[in-house]
C-alpha cells in the first residue's frame, strides 16, 4: 500500500510540473496584404530599426502600447534613439517571444480535477461532496 501511495505521489508531482509548462497560442486570420506588409517591412534582409518600426506601424501593437500608457509617436523617438546593437537585441528577443502566455484557469482546472481524483481514490479528503471508493 505504501508503494501504490508513493508512486502515486510521483505521478502527481511529475503531472503539476508539467501543468506549469503550458502556453496559450491565439490565430487570427491575415489578408494576403498584410502578410506581404510584414514581409517586406520585417525581412531578415532590413535593418533592426526598420524592423521594430514595423512592428510598431501594427494596429494591434499600437493599442497595446496605448493601453499601457505610450504613445505610437513616443515608441518611435525610442527606437531612433536605440543603437544598432541594441535595436538588434530588441528585435532578436521579439521574434524568439513565445506567442502566448500561460492558461490560469487551465491550471486552476487540472488542479481541482487531480484533487477530485485523489479524494474519490481515498488519498486525499479535500471535498466534503465526495465519497472515498476504498
Amino acid at each position: 500500500m505504501k508503494r501504490l501511495q508513493r508512486l502515486f505521489s510521483m505521478l502527481l508531482v511529475i503531472c503539476f510540473a508539467n501543468a506549469t509548462m503550458f502556453q496559450v497560442a491565439q490565430a487570427a486570420l491575415v489578408t494576403t496584404e498584410q502578410v506581404a506588409g510584414i514581409a517586406s517591412a520585417s525581412g531578415r534582409d532590413a535593418s533592426p530599426h526598420e524592423r521594430l518600426s514595423a512592428l510598431m506601424a501594427r494596429s494591434d501593437v499600437q493599442n497595446e502600447l496605448e493601453r499601457l500608457g505610450l504613445t505610437p509617436e513616443l515608441a518611435k523617438e525610442r527606437i531612433a534613439a536605440l543603437t544598432d546593437e541594441e535595436a538588434s537585441m530588441l528585435a532578436q528577443q521579439i521574434e524568439n517571444a513565445p506567442a502566448g502566455g500561460s492558461d490560469v484557469l487551465g491550471v486552476i482546472v487540472f488542479v481541482f480535477l487531480v484533487l477530485l481524483i485523489t479524494d474519490i481514490l481515498g488519498f486525499t479528503k479535500v471535498f466534503p461532496f465526495t465519497r472515498s471508493a476504498r
